[in-house]
């Protein structure tokens, strides 16, 4: 076992029905959730950009389940292609005027700047079809909003963090809405999340 494998090992308990840790940045994050799930005795996964969790029966424990890490492919492994949406957006989010004054540029720099990104989904979650995309270029630097909004509109389209997002349901909700996405449907009750763990995602702006 080489020093990253045990890194990886040195899970964490959550409870007496799951387990955390941290696992390999140079990892697929699909096939390592694919693979987390598959296994036996696992009831969940959850990979996020720094850690790995599995959720299981306490009268079952699975076998150290994130053992099948270390059989993964890595970075620069083949792989197949990350699946790609393209997300009509119509950008005049409520808070378009004052992210493009807190960043002293225009509203017009603003728009560019989020719609000529390729973003990758990083994490999935707060609400079902919740992607936190972020940039393979660097982001809109913007923290969350200091006071959240009681609601937020469903396909509102927020940044923050070095993420943006679209809201899949109308909730509470602490980022920058700077557009809202037309035609898009971010989860169904039958078919899951639309966008999965590793996908990739474009915004074209819609006039």
């Amino acid at each position: 076992m080489n020093a990253r494998t045990e890194e990886s090992a040195a899970v964490e308990p959550l409870g007496d029905s799951a387990v955390r840790w941290l696992r390999d940045p140079e990892g697929d994050p699909r096939a390592l959730l694919d693979a987390l799930r598959a296994h036996s005795g696992v009831v969940d996964a959850i990979v996020t950009e720094l850690h790995a969790c599995v959720t299981f029966d306490p009268l079952h424990p699975p076998d150290a389940p994130w053992v099948v890490e270390a059989n993964l492919p890595r970075a620069g492994a083949p792989r197949a292609p990350p699946r790609e949406h393209v997300i009509r957006a119509r950008y005049d989010g409520p808070d378009l005027a004052e992210v493009a004054s807190r960043l002293a540029v225009t509203r017009e720099h603003v728009i560019h700047a989020h719609s000529s990104r390729l973003y990758v989904a990083r994490m999935i979650g707060f609400l079902p079809g919740f992607a936190y995309l972020a940039a393979t270029d660097p982001p809109l630097p913007l923290p969350r909003r200091a006071v959240p909004r009681t609601r937020v509109e469903p396909l509102s389209i927020g940044i923050a963090a070095g993420y943006t997002a679209v809201y899949p349901f109308a909730s509470p909700g602490g980022w920058n809405l700077i557009a809202r996405a037309v035609d898009f449907v971010p989860f169904d009750r039958e078919l899951g999340a639309r966008i999965a763990l590793g996908d990739h995602v474009r915004f074209e702006v819609l006039r």
